[in-house]
């Protein structure tokens, strides 16, 4: 990615105030191999919307070569890279997120899970890709019947059928972040004074998202009580993000985690993110199976395709879910 000093005092500029705790906050953990994580899961999701998942089941070699592609591809000349096409929504971008003016130190390959064109002079690239994907997605389908199990919600694919069915609307997102020059190397704990955001704070609007990155620190989440503490980086492993679809389907049980990127002023940070959706038309709206007696839904149903197309015209911080709550009588 070209830097410049006008670049440079851009994002100087676009520093947080709000700095994340210095407080020391387990990060939920999940093993995959033990049926009874189920319960863990469902904690995790009520708690923080968000945990970490080890034997996970997706192969090392696997990972090891989307990671050596991305590496390579991000390190092509822009000329090059920029052969995917423009972000509109899919291809390669870099700095500029959506098209309402957010800005973050980073540069990114958004694609499509079904057969994305725009790694087609990218094979090896595509193949790596295709590989890493379906062992994703089964490992996420798989933690979305533990979550139906432990909320004792038959039948137990409600809905990892959304993810399974051949019109699911998920898309990949490949991110790089290049070291940040002029910036404070980051303190100890992760929270130096000098962050600067790679990623601006936002949920994401999928049912759960699949995260995985290097060895290098950047990622934050936000807690419910509002401060912020860095998510300890570990390239075995993957984080899961509770989606605002999910925070609907099980009417606020579950919350969306708000979370950020900030830079290192030293090592780049590369992540790989599968974001799980339901085919466009699904109706998104609380599981029948969840309310219990004369519980009101907090929500107006809507589609996901509504609910696409309302996140991609707001900016990244925006309270998406807001347009679509339910105004409690008075």
């Amino acid at each position: 990615m070209v830097v410049s000093k006008p670049a440079i005092e851009q994002f100087s500029s676009y520093l947080k105030n709000n700095k994340p705790t210095t407080l020391f906050t387990q990060i939920p953990l999940v093993d995959l191999s033990k049926p009874d994580s189920k319960h863990q899961i469902i904690k995790a999701c009520e708690e923080f919307g968000f945990f970490k998942v080890i034997n996970h089941g997706v192969p090392m070699e696997s990972i090891s070569m989307l990671e050596s592609e991305a590496t390579k591809f991000f390190s092509l000349p822009l000329c090059e890279k920029q052969k995917t096409g423009q972000p509109q929504p899919y291809g390669y971008g870099h700095k500029r997120i959506g098209i309402h003016g957010d800005v973050g130190w980073v540069e990114y390959l958004l694609l499509t899970t079904n057969q994305d064109p725009s790694l087609h002079s990218f094979q090896t690239f595509r193949v790596a890709l295709n590989n890493y994907m379906k062992s994703v997605k089964k490992m996420a389908c798989e933690i979305l019947e533990m979550m139906a199990d432990g909320l004792k919600i038959q039948p137990r694919n409600v809905l990892s059928k959304l993810l399974m069915d051949e019109e699911s609307d998920s898309v990949f997102r490949v991110n790089h972040y290049p070291p940040c020059p002029n910036v404070q190397p980051l303190s100890g704990n992760g929270n130096g004074n000098g962050d600067v955001i790679g990623f601006g704070e936002h949920t994401d609007p999928q049912i759960i998202s699949v995260l995985r990155s290097n060895n290098t620190s950047g990622l934050q989440i936000s807690l419910r009580e509002g401060s912020w503490i860095s998510v300890p980086p570990d390239q075995t492993s993957f984080f899961i993000n509770v989606g605002d679809s999910l925070q609907v389907m099980t009417n606020g049980r579950f919350k969306s985690v708000k979370h950020r990127v900030v830079t290192n002023s030293v090592k780049s940070r590369l992540s790989m993110i599968y974001f799980c959706g339901p085919p466009l038309s699904e109706k998104i709206a609380p599981l029948p199976s969840l309310m219990r007696g004369d519980q009101q839904s907090l929500y107006k149903e809507f589609t996901w395709f509504e609910y696409k197309k309302s996140a991609y015209n707001s900016r990244l911080a925006d309270n998406r879910l807001i347009h679509f709550e339910k105004i409690a009588a008075s």
